[in-house]
């Protein structure tokens, strides 16, 4: 009982703040829009806001491990994901970066419409020609010199332990020519897990950023290649997997 309470406060308070800090980020995003072609200003924001709701909910607290590895960029980022929360926890990087996401994110009120203000990049799963746009969306951010941020599992793991990786964010990180930077997320798979909107207890959660891995090491291997040697470089970061996994 105690727990759907505050699950409940939590909602509450995403359903009246983000109308504020919406307002905020468009004021934001028009004060900037003439000398911040990257959005930088507003990625910061927006990092803020996401951050914000972990830091008022009682219980979630996220440590950023190996923040000093980050450098200019750009970057492929990649990262597992196991829960909703993963979005949110990945905003403590205070890095700037376009996420890819799934487009129903971007038809939520407020928060969906500041993905979209922030001019981050919608996917619609399975359909071919959108997974083309993304990645040719990529690949102009990347040019600019922005990173991006994918979640090559494609969808959050029930069990913690990591799906096989796809090839989108690897075949952009290759063809563009840029490192990619491998991030381990912990702890959402317990405090939110997948289908759930409950609240499930204090969880630490903890962010590691790995060490970046340069294009030369990767720019003769298959794109199957690179997308399974990433994966084994979290794999061993992520505590479910690294006790059930197959390595």
């Amino acid at each position: 009982m105690q727990n759907r309470l505050i699950a409940t406060l939590i909602l509450a308070n995403i359903t009246v703040t983000s109308v504020i800090f919406f307002l905020v980020a468009v004021v934001i995003r028009v004060v900037t829009k003439p000398f911040d072609k990257r959005l930088v200003a507003l990625h910061q924001f927006t990092s803020f806001w996401a951050c914000f709701y972990l830091w008022t909910t009682p219980g979630w607290s996220v440590r950023v491990l190996g923040r000093e590895k980050l450098g200019k960029g750009p970057y492929v980022i990649v990262s597992n994901h196991q829960s909703q929360l993963d979005i949110l926890v990945a905003f403590h990087l205070f890095y700037p970066f376009k996420w890819v996401s799934k487009i129903e994110v971007f038809r939520l009120p407020f928060i969906g419409w500041n993905m979209r203000l922030n001019q981050y990049i919608p996917l619609i799963r399975g359909d071919k020609e959108s997974i083309k746009k993304m990645l040719a969306t990529c690949e102009a951010a990347i040019a600019k010199g922005c990173s991006v941020y994918f979640f090559p599992e494609g969808t959050r793991s029930k069990t913690g332990v990591l799906k096989d990786f796809k090839q989108g964010a690897f075949t952009t990180a290759k063809k563009m020519q840029v490192p990619i930077l491998a991030v381990a997320i912990n702890g959402t798979h317990k405090a939110l897990p997948k289908y759930s909107l409950n609240f499930h207890g204090r969880h630490p959660i903890t962010l590691s950023v790995l060490e970046e891995i340069p294009y030369a090491t990767f720019k003769d291997l298959d794109v199957e290649d690179i997308a399974a040697m990433v994966r084994d470089k979290i794999a061993p970061h992520i505590e479910e997997h690294a006790r059930h996994g197959n390595h």
